[in-house]
């Protein structure tokens, strides 16, 4: 292996993988996003850490040539996981045009996250069977398909919705989505001041004022679930109290 495209998961350093965390304290060279925690930058004693701030897409790939072509044990860290809107495969793409050897290790996604550290079961029996995932801001600036996604059954999970949650809750409702269907904003899973808010899909714009990124908007039935349960533990707590 010369370049592995690593993910590193949803943020809290203890949930990234063991591959992960190998290739992070082995590595010669580190490319990392402004996403993954610094304590999993840090693993990297002995690199040279390289942010991927003020680069292009293009200049990050061919950092990854550059370095990859002179066989050093380089590392791209990626927020969440590589491939589920992390451009991961642009840079497996440029690599493998250069013909050097690369590895992918996937990582935690923040949606599959989402379940057990925000509380909020994406699909469930009964109320959720199928779940689509989507990025409220477009690479290319066109706009999504709101009426597809208005007549799609089950779960909504929207990347990077909090730069403009009233124009998406606007349109999904002008579509066809009910206006009072349940809406959830996490922002920060994993880390330190994480915080989930709950609404309806005509509140969730002003519920998630001064929330901090990254985030995801969560809309769909299994976020009133989430309230059902929350509530049960409420009701048990006091009876046992």
């Amino acid at each position: 292996m010369s370049v592995a495209i690593v993910g590193g998961g949803p943020g809290d350093p203890g949930l990234v993988t063991v591959r992960a965390l190998e290739l992070v304290r082995g590595c010669e060279i580190l490319v990392y996003d402004r996403l993954v925690a610094p304590a999993l930058v840090a693993k990297a004693m002995g690199a040279a850490r390289i942010s991927r701030d003020g680069l292009t897409q293009e200049e990050v790939n061919e950092l990854l040539v550059h370095h990859g072509r002179r066989g050093r044990r380089v590392v791209r860290l990626k927020g969440g996981d590589p491939f589920i809107f992390g451009r991961g495969f642009e840079e497996v793409e440029a690599l493998a045009a250069a013909g050097i050897d690369y590895e992918v290790v996937p990582g935690r996604s923040t949606f599959t996250a989402v379940p057990g550290l925000a509380g909020i079961p994406l699909t469930t029996r009964g109320v959720a069977a199928q779940l689509t995932i989507l990025t409220g801001t477009s690479g290319d600036a066109s706009d999504l398909d709101y009426d597809h996604l208005a007549a799609t059954p089950g779960t909504l999970v929207i990347f990077m919705g909090l730069k403009r949650p009233e124009h998406l809750a606007d349109n999904l409702i002008l579509a066809g989505r009910p206006v009072d269907e349940p809406a959830a904003v996490v922002s920060r899973l994993s880390l330190p001041g994480s915080e989930t808010r709950v609404g309806t899909l005509g509140t969730i714009a002003a519920v998630a004022r001064g929330l901090k990124t990254p985030s995801l908007v969560i809309v769909g039935d299994v976020v009133a679930s989430t309230e059902h349960l929350r509530t049960a533990v409420d009701v048990a707590t006091r009876r046992a109290a």
